[in-house]
């Protein structure tokens, strides 16, 4: 072949390159695909420049190539002017879409919040007042108005659906809805009142707890408020969620027999402490969440534990241990006997 004809096709190669690259690009800035895929919450910051957005773009796959992103803003001359805000975008939108939302500020209405899992109703609403979105003690009144949540079709003011929430039906001595704030993560409106927040978050447990749970919880003869009670001394005792199912048979055997469960969570409940292991003035403390010094289990659960540790509360898995630790670095150390136990305690806990 000619030194002529490979110019030639080499140039036809260019040539035919250059308009992929070009259609390619086109599609992206003004057709995006046909099949948008999953919506996400993006965040710009005051002051990041459009090289740091755009990296953040395609780290959530929001964008799929910078360059060509970078290079568009430039030449429309938009650089400068994308708004910092919470904006929720589409992995399919057109660049030129994106960049238009970015640059007129189309903020969306609604924001995340994350709760986490074994957070008591003052963490959640620490955590509400710390995000400007609901005051501390606003937050609080409303999560202790249970009758307000039970069902009860003669209530005045309150629920009258017997059917929806109905796991609070036995909250009779509850002055909380301690416990049943699903922890997860919630899109919620930027003017949600705490009512709105908290019925989402009874929603979420009343669908969470399936209709099989619930029937095992029946079968076994406890109540739900008592399984959720356990299911949160669990989410604040033990991290695994098959080393907390044996502890939970540990504690349902304690009570059992009588023995108390001498829980420190109880006691960190108490003194909105957060100890492994609790002093012995503490276990002194006159308060019926004071499960060293009152038999049976506390009044009500003492956080909102997760769907692994109201498993772990349904369903305990058999053993013949009678006693277990965790240490600082959240090991679980079993024991059979009191012996054992003390032994484990001066090892681990000094």
């Amino acid at each position: 072949m000619s030194k002529l004809k490979k110019l030639i096709i080499l140039f036809i190669i260019l040539i035919i390159a250059f308009g992929a690259v070009s259609f390619y690009s086109l599609k992206m800035i003004y057709t995006g695909d046909k099949k948008l895929g999953e919506e996400k919450l993006f965040v710009i910051k005051e002051g990041e420049s459009a090289n740091e957005i755009s990296r953040d773009l395609f780290a959530n796959n929001l964008i799929k190539n910078k360059f060509i992103f970078e290079t568009y803003l430039w030449v429309s001359k938009l650089e400068n002017n994308l708004k910092a805000g919470e904006y929720r975008l589409n992995s399919g939108t057109s660049l030129q879409r994106l960049t238009n939302i970015l640059v007129n500020g189309q903020i969306t209405n609604e924001r995340t919040i994350k709760i986490i899992e074994g957070w008591t109703i003052s963490d959640i609403a620490d955590y509400l007042d710390k995000e400007n979105i609901i005051k501390k003690n606003d937050f609080l009144t409303e999560v202790k108005n249970i009758k307000k949540w039970q069902p009860c079709a003669s209530c005045v003011g309150g629920n009258i659906d017997e059917a929806r929430w109905s796991f609070l039906s036995g909250l009779k001595e509850a002055n909380s809805l301690e416990g049943f704030l699903f922890p997860d993560t919630y899109r919620i409106y930027r003017d949600a009142t705490a009512a709105d927040i908290i019925q989402k978050m009874l929603d979420n447990f009343d669908q969470k707890l399936t209709p099989a749970m619930r029937e095992d919880i029946k079968n076994s003869k406890r109540t739900i408020l008592d399984t959720i009670t356990m299911a949160s001394i669990l989410e604040k005792e033990v991290a695994l969620k098959n080393e907390r199912a044996m502890v939970a048979d540990i504690f349902y055997r304690r009570l059992l027999v009588g023995m108390p469960l001498q829980a420190d969570s109880t006691i960190n409940y108490i003194t909105n402490g957060n100890s492994p292991s609790v002093s012995h003035d503490d276990t002194k403390i006159d308060s019926l969440y004071n499960t060293y010094k009152y038999r049976g289990l506390s009044p009500g659960p003492i956080s909102n534990p997760g769907l692994d540790a109201i498993d772990a509360a349904i369903h305990p898995v058999k053993n013949n241990y009678w006693f277990f630790l965790t240490t600082p670095d959240g090991q679980t150390i079993f024991s059979k006997t009191l012996e054992e136990h003390n032994v484990a305690k001066a090892k681990y806990l000094k």
